[in-house]
């Protein structure tokens, strides 16, 4: 496929991932929002849904990759040119960009009415001078629309967990090739991760909200820490390596086990 193919798949298919899955993440965060308190189901499944959509649109233009971690396995396992890796990175890292945009342009009113309301308001520090400075930073109110966060903040635990949910999501796609013919599932194989996403995160989404890609959690963290939201608080990024540094080494432990155990 061109570079061209590339650049628009991975920055489309990207994009809706993010909408749709931050989208749900706002629906049931923001008041005035008629989903609000809808829980962990719904995000879960709402999540699933994002991305069967961006991998279905993606699919037949860049092969749908929409994770850096899904790349790197996919580089690793020899399906991808390691020329081609770059590209698909900063692709996916606008697409993320774009997307969590979108998700602040659908929900404009409701983002200003939560982070107006008093409940709100009340709730933060009243200036930088009474924040504990020994203190892991507070994440603002609606980061985690933008972005993920542990519900224990301990490096290596949160690392590790984001390394074996990362694993399961590259092995499970790198295996999809593995049926008789070897030509991989075609479009249904957007419907299998996309239940394998919805699995990872009702087993294992609560300890870190299972970011299991590098560019869902930076791109959109990006935007929070730009966006003219009133008493937005911090972007948290002292944890922001956590998504970046667990799901890459999870989806490059995947390409090497594939290449270990299945190829």
């Amino acid at each position: 496929m061109s570079s061209s193919d590339i650049f628009i798949g991975e920055t489309i298919g990207t994009a809706i991932l993010i909408l749709l899955g931050g989208g749900v993440c706002a629906a049931v965060t923001l008041k005035r929002s008629k989903a609000q308190n809808a829980g962990w189901l719904a995000i879960t499944f709402g999540w699933g849904f994002a991305v069967l959509t961006g991998a279905y649109l993606a699919g037949g233009v860049s092969g749908a990759h929409l994770n850096p971690a899904v790349t790197l396995g996919l580089a690793i396992q020899g399906g991808t040119a390691w020329g081609d890796v770059p590209l698909y990175l900063a692709s996916q890292l606008l697409g993320a960009m774009i997307g969590a945009v979108l998700v602040y342009a659908v929900y404009y009113g409701q983002f200003h009415a939560h982070l107006t309301d008093p409940e709100i308001i009340k709730a933060q520090p009243a200036n930088e001078a009474m924040v504990d400075q020994t203190a892991a930073p507070k994440a603002g109110p609606v980061l985690g629309i933008f972005s993920t966060g542990p519900e224990i903040r301990n490096g290596v635990q949160n690392v590790v967990t984001e390394i074996i949910a990362t694993l399961v999501l590259v092995l499970a796609i790198l295996t999809q090739g593995l049926n008789d013919e070897g030509n991989g599932l075609g479009t249904l194989g957007a419907l299998v991760t996309a239940l394998v996403v919805v699995g990872i995160g009702l087993s294992l989404g609560g300890p870190t909200g299972y970011a299991i890609n590098p560019v869902r959690d930076l791109g959109p963290r990006i935007v929070h820490a730009v966006l003219p939201l009133p008493n937005k608080g911090g972007s948290d990024w002292g944890y922001a390596w956590v998504p970046i540094v667990g799901p890459l080494i999870g989806g490059a432990l995947a390409g090497g086990l594939y290449n270990l155990a299945f190829a």
